[in-house]
């Protein structure tokens, strides 16, 4: 097939799709990155390796991963022309995921509470890693937001319907990969001490 091929339009979503991909490659090698020098440095021997990850890690995983199912479900509804479906489960998709920032920060708090910190002479690479790890999720989390709340107001004003969804699944595409990073990185600090 000539990739030259195809109307202007079509050529526009292929790019866009491309540097959307490009994106989730370049944040996923940063995340490979710091789960590998995690790994690296468990061997040291002041790695702390009694710290038990807080339950509303848990939770916010559930809450996370009911997030793309909801936003599986607005795209489907816009597909469908069920504009009230769509516009529901965009907002609960919203509502999730402030969910999953409030029950962060409750677990960062946990942390602190139990005396793990980021920085300072109370802290140690073990924890450093794992603010460090969390919150770089949740800077590409907040960029989601943004996505999501950019996908809300052009639902409002209509410019999303069958046939015509480009903006919806690029912005869909990347909150499951933020999901979907979580569910790994959580699977990860929680099975690799």
């Amino acid at each position: 097939m000539d990739l030259t091929q195809g109307t202007q339009a079509y050529k526009q979503g292929r790019a866009k799709k491309m540097m959307l991909w490009f994106g989730i490659i370049s944040m996923a090698m940063m995340f490979a990155g710091l789960t590998s020098a995690y790994v690296v440095s468990t061997k040291r021997p002041d790695w702390l390796t009694e710290l038990q990850l807080p339950v509303t890690f848990i939770w916010s995983t559930l809450v996370i991963f009911l997030s793309s199912i909801t936003f599986h479900f607005a795209i489907k509804a816009v597909k469908q022309n069920n504009h009230s479906l769509a516009t529901s489960s965009l907002v609960a998709t919203l509502l999730l995921s402030i969910g999953f920032i409030v029950l962060q920060f409750m677990s960062f708090n946990e942390l602190l509470e139990s005396g793990y910190f980021f920085t300072g002479s109370a802290s140690s690479v073990t924890t450093s890693f794992l603010y460090l790890i969390v919150g770089s999720h949740l800077v590409h989390l907040l960029g989601g937001i943004i996505v999501l709340l950019v996908i809300i107001y052009n639902h409002f004003k209509q410019k999303y319907y069958a046939g015509q969804t480009l903006g919806l699944e690029l912005g869909a595409t990347y909150w499951h990969f933020v999901d979907a990073l979580w569910i790994y990185l959580f699977l990860f600090l929680y099975f690799f001490r």
